[in-house]
């Protein structure tokens, strides 16, 4: 194609040829300057090779599929018990919405599983206000584990089944591929509740924890999902590695998502039978340092476990903590539990207010300070990052 344009080998026939190959060289500078979108641009994350995935602090929604029990169900559950009610008045967009709207970037969904399908398909809730049961909704009909808070009660969701869900951060990851890793909590529930006819849910063990992991490989590609043997390098346990080795760089995390595993108790330890140190399993569990699985800590309470928090920061760990609970915060206008979390440094910051709530009157909300969707970590980045080294919106 030069050729065509700049045909060296005669230049009798153009007489400008003799400065072809001086304003080539120019234009190529200008364009490596400047940037194009074949692939030649200057890198737009200089720093990705440096700085690592524990070095962020973002933002993440709690119960993230959650919207508010419709009405006269609402009304009901608040005649019925007024603070279950009271901790369940919040409302998530869907989470294409929040990762482009509200630069979300950790979500935390529950799930049911539903082997068979159709195990959530009636709810039985319903009954008490003189509404059909029935939900009239195919994808509960389908086999595979279910996503909501409360089976019969509190049951809306803006994504029905797990593989839903995971379809629409992925959709949202394909068409950004420069963001930041994203995290999803994943909470396997499968608590009775005492009302007429209820669903009774299938206990999480062995052979669900290994459905979860199906689950979430018939949607993401390996390449696509930062897993704990990547993390642990080799190494015999993953608490060596993130201690020695550290957490992969930006550069090997962006376009990527890692899960985790809420639960802690038996079924963290079903979910570690017969993986040592994770091996061979999707989701990081939540261990304390001294445990073979140690790398990823739920630390809930950033006021009590503040310095803990700041410990295990410093010390390479990655944590999620709470900024608000149950509805109080935002009731209140009270920023202790929030300024507490942001300042603990741990790198995923949950809450149900990423807006505040106008009918609370408090204005009360959660933002990254100076970030949006990220910061640099507070403990442990290095001092020269800044927040469009983890995450720019102009190069999404």
């Amino acid at each position: 194609m030069v050729k065509d344009w700049f045909d060296f080998e005669e230049p009798a026939r153009r007489p400008w040829a003799g400065g072809t190959l001086r304003w080539l060289t120019l234009l190529l500078t200008l364009v490596a300057a400047c940037g194009s979108d074949d692939g030649t641009s200057a890198p737009a994350y200089p720093r990705d090779a440096e700085l690592r995935l524990n070095h962020m602090q973002v933002l993440g929604s709690h119960n993230s599929y959650h919207i508010q029990a419709r009405e006269p169900l609402f009304s009901w559950i608040k005649r019925f018990n007024l603070e279950l009610a009271t901790s369940l008045e919040y409302t998530h967009p869907p989470l294409d919405e929040q990762l482009e709207e509200r630069s979300i970037r950790q979500f935390e969904l529950d799930v049911f599983a539903d082997p068979h399908g159709g195990l959530y398909a009636n709810r039985s809730g319903l009954y008490f206000v003189r509404q059909d049961t029935a939900s009239h909704i195919p994808q509960l009909d389908q086999p595979g584990f279910k996503v909501l808070h409360v089976q019969d009660l509190d049951f809306e969701s803006t994504c029905w089944t797990f593989v839903e869900c995971l379809q629409t951060i992925k959709t949202w990851s394909d068409t950004h591929p420069g963001h930041m890793p994203i995290m999803i909590l994943v909470e396997a529930k499968d608590e009775y509740i005492f009302i007429r006819d209820s669903a009774v849910p299938i206990p999480i063990g062995a052979a669900e924890l290994d459905a979860l992991d199906a689950e979430i490989r018939s949607v993401f590609p390996p390449r696509q999902i930062i897993t704990p043997d990547e993390v642990r390098r080799g190494k015999p346990t993953l608490e060596e590695a993130v201690r020695s080795e550290g957490w992969p760089t930006l550069g090997e995390s962006r376009g990527r998502v890692l899960f985790a595993l809420d639960n802690e108790g038996g079924v963290r330890d079903a979910y570690l039978a017969g993986h040592p140190a994770l091996a061979g399993r999707i989701l990081f569990t939540s261990a304390r340092p001294g445990n073979a699985d140690a790398g990823f800590i739920k630390l809930n309470d950033p006021i009590g476990d503040f310095d803990l928090i700041q410990q295990v920061v410093a010390d390479g760990f990655i944590v999620r903590t709470r900024s608000d609970a149950d509805t109080v915060q935002a009731r209140t206008g009270d920023t202790h539990m929030r300024d507490a979390a942001l300042a603990s440094g741990a790198q995923w910051v949950s809450t149900d207010y990423p807006v505040a709530n106008r009918a609370f009157g408090t204005g009360y909300s959660v933002q990254i300070p100076g970030g949006m969707p990220a910061r640099c970590n507070p403990i442990n980045a290095p001092p020269s990052c800044t927040p469009l080294d983890i995450e720019n919106p102009d190069h999404l």
